[in-house]
């Protein structure tokens, strides 16, 4: 039997401006590609680590959206930071997206440079449980 395998695209997700998928779907699980503070056009959005780190997660969702998941069914969460001292800023917003008993397992580095100049990316996998 084949396993299910195809690329998420959808109009609520940023373009990419780079040969990449958003996601890709393969199975039950969904690996979904670096996410930036950027806007639906792919134009970089400027601004504080925390305005980038809630336009980033909110890019993730909408490509998690898009794929039929629940943010609940992410499993690990890679973040890579321009300078890893932004991590102490960005904590209380990250605390506050999962509920405790489903919080993903995460990575956390300090990349020596992210595109566009970016404070933050923001890598997923999630596992489709229904």
């Amino acid at each position: 039997m084949a396993t299910r395998r195809f690329i998420v695209t959808g109009d609520n997700i940023p373009i990419t401006k780079s040969p990449i998928s958003q996601a890709v779907v393969a199975g039950n699980y969904c690996h979904i590609s670096g996410q930036l503070s950027v806007a639906l056009d792919g134009a970089f959005i400027d601004g504080t680590i925390l305005d980038q780190t809630k336009r980033a997660f909110g890019n993730l969702f909408a490509v998690l959206k898009e794929a039929k998941l629940k943010k609940e069914e992410i499993v690990f969460i890679d973040l890579a930071f321009s300078d890893l001292k932004d991590l102490e800023a960005i904590t209380p917003y990250y605390d506050s997206l999962f509920e405790q008993d489903k919080k993903p397992a995460r990575t956390i580095y300090q990349a020596a440079a992210l595109p566009f100049g970016a404070k933050i990316k923001v890598m997923a996998v999630a596992i489709k449980t229904e």
